[in-house]
């Protein structure tokens, strides 16, 4: 046991958020649950208080979970742990790593900026332009800047009637004023969860559709299995999750038609793929990670 003072931002009664404090508690003695919508910020006394708590005075933090779903909201979230971050309080990963990742958009535009294949992809707000490229896609997903599990998302094909296209366009747009688009690819029935840890790579799960669903996420019925990647998808795994920084991450992989191609950089990771699908304990991997962190080791 030792004195260090460590929370996990997370969801109390979740998994994977009790899973990780459970871990860290083994090292040190105990580890709260903290909701962040718990949380106030008193700029007065430089304070963030949890019920009786300043987290100021904690020795760390790892953030497992911000928000049940993403929002703009969760980046208002992560914009408070940026004070404890500056009373020098470890955050696991940095506030802004993870701001990074939750907006869609900014994570599309670091891996494009580091050269990381992806499905072709149209930004915009056009309502024009988003059915130019319907037609140049053939079949088009349309995905909501801030979620997960494929939560919100939408399939647009070229054929169905322009009248059709245009009512879904709009339909989507008055939810999602700027509108991301990729071209639907098709996809061996899986896609890949490439796992790191302080940038070492851990292992690969696959998500494996058992349905006739066009997504393959355990939302929509998909189940875990363990995969064995290649080399030439670890290296690119490898490179997509490096520009972030992240402590802990995932990284969505696909084998299409055209190669290998990420669609995003996790901004919190998958324990129960991790799990499930290869039998790694990343709670416990992290928690061991996190505390020779603290410690300098």
């Amino acid at each position: 046991m030792t004195n260090l003072k460590v929370g996990v931002i997370g969801l109390p009664g979740k998994w994977s958020s009790e899973a990780l404090a459970e871990a860290v508690a083994k090292k040190i003695g105990h580890c709260p649950v903290i909701d962040i919508g718990e949380v106030s910020l008193n700029l007065a006394d430089n304070a963030l208080y949890w019920r009786d708590e300043n987290l100021c005075s904690f020795d760390a933090l790892l953030v497992k979970k911000i928000a049940g779903s993403y929002s703009p909201n969760a980046l208002d979230r992560l914009e408070l742990l940026r004070v404890a971050e500056a009373s020098g309080v470890r955050i696991f990963s940095p506030a802004l790593n993870i701001l990074r990742l939750i907006d869609r958009l900014s994570c599309t535009v670091t891996l494009h900026n580091h050269d990381i294949p992806m499905p072709e992809t149209c930004i915009t707000e056009d309502a024009e332009a988003a059915l130019a490229a319907v037609q140049r896609f053939g079949s088009a997903v349309f995905k909501p800047l801030y979620s997960t599990k494929a939560r919100g998302m939408v399939v647009i094909n070229a054929d169905d009637t322009m009248d059709q296209q245009r009512q879904q366009i709009e339909s989507f747009r008055a939810k999602h004023p700027m509108m991301y688009i990729q071209k639907k690819l098709s996809l061996p029935g899986r896609d890949l969860g490439m796992v790191f840890l302080g940038g070492e790579y851990l292992g690969a799960y696959a998500r494996v559709s058992q349905s006739d669903s066009w997504n393959t996420t355990i939302h929509s019925g998909g189940h875990y299995e363990a995969y064995e990647a290649p080399a030439d998808l670890i290296d690119l795994a490898y490179r997509a999750q490096k520009p972030f920084n992240m402590d802990f991450t995932t990284v969505d992989v696909a084998e299409s038609e055209v190669g290998p191609i990420v669609f995003e950089v996790s901004a919190f990771g998958g324990f129960r793929g991790a799990q499930e699908g290869i039998g790694i304990d990343a709670a416990t991997l992290y928690a061991d990670y996190a505390i020779k962190k603290i410690k300098g080791n």
